[in-house]
């Protein structure tokens, strides 16, 4: 049976449900929806040429890659390929084209340092170090049943804090925004990340079709968003945290708490039955807040490198 790789067309959903399902399969502790795929080719960065490959065998989808280059790095020639196969179709090669096509690609554009979330699994890892790449930092994946588990209580926000919703800002969201790039900015990472577009924040973002503004929790002070956590959810009981942060002048206030709680005891009574979030390994702050909240670690992906040409 041949392996055949190509690009994703847009114009066919079969392609989107095959690239949703086979990114399910492979990491059930990430929301993806065939919207959400499209969204991401069509609405990315144009300086970021986001690219998403499939691999077929017989027709089917048997695996995905995504590639895209850091555009908003302040360090040039830095890149991502990320490669997941359909667990039941490993053993075909499918990987190997992938990875080998998405290095191609990003080559032709100018990067020379490729990054790749590999799960922490042996035989993941091995592929990896097969084709070349060296291990870094990890994370976690979390999880937290919503549908009996126990939340901890709802708590009143501290004076002169008030809570609003994503959807309070849909006018303006403006200053979401720049919160959101300020928190980007200190995420633990290895590419560094400088969000400075707010056109195309509002396009890859704002507009997600994941992106719930109900669950989407924001604690405000002086009429300045200062803390937030953006909910995304699938429609299927799942609910992802996106990201939760607050501005660096208000921290140490238990502010990221107060706005997850609250998305969370929402997500609940709107129905969400499970919640998963994703931690760097070294983020021990965070870490410890959704463990407060009852989250169990889950899974465990490791950040590998290789250095092109």
């Amino acid at each position: 049976m041949t392996v055949i790789v190509r690009d994703l067309r847009p114009e066919a959903r079969a392609d989107a449900e095959g690239f949703s399902r086979v990114r399910r399969l492979a990491v059930p502790f990430m929301l993806s929806t065939p919207d959400s795929v499209l969204h991401h080719l069509l609405n990315s960065h144009l300086d970021a040429h986001f690219g998403q490959l499939v691999a077929e065998v017989d027709g089917e989808i048997v695996g995905t890659a995504q590639l895209s280059v850091a555009h908003d790095s302040p360090e040039p020639g830095r890149g991502s390929a990320n490669v997941y196969v359909h667990p039941e179709r490993t053993g075909r090669g499918a990987g190997s084209l992938l990875l080998r096509t998405a290095e191609e690609r990003l080559s032709s554009l100018g990067v020379r340092t490729v990054f790749s979330w590999v799960p922490d699994e042996p035989g993941d890892r091995a592929f990896a170090e097969r084709h070349g790449y060296r291990a870094g930092r990890s994370a976690y994946f979390l999880r937290l049943g919503l549908d009996g588990g126990t939340l901890p209580p709802l708590a009143g926000p501290p004076p002169g804090v008030e809570l609003r919703t994503g959807a309070d800002f849909a006018d303006d969201p403006r200053p979401l925004f720049e919160l959101d790039a300020e928190v980007t900015a200190d995420e633990p990472g290895d590419v560094a990340s400088e969000p400075s577009d707010y056109a195309a924040w509002l396009k890859d973002v704002w507009r997600h079709p994941l992106l719930d503004l109900r669950l989407t929790t924001v604690a405000v002070v002086d009429g300045r968003p200062v803390a937030f956590t953006a909910a995304h959810t699938d429609g299927e009981g799942r609910y992802g945290t996106a990201m939760t942060g607050t501005a660096r002048g208000h921290r140490g206030r238990g502010l990221a708490k107060l706005v997850k709680n609250t998305s969370l005891h929402r997500a609940r009574a709107a129905g969400c039955t499970e919640a998963f979030t994703g931690n760097d390994t070294g983020n021990e702050p965070m870490i410890a807040v959704n463990q407060w909240f009852g989250y169990d670690i889950c899974a465990t992906e490791v950040r590998y490198a290789r250095e092109l040409g």
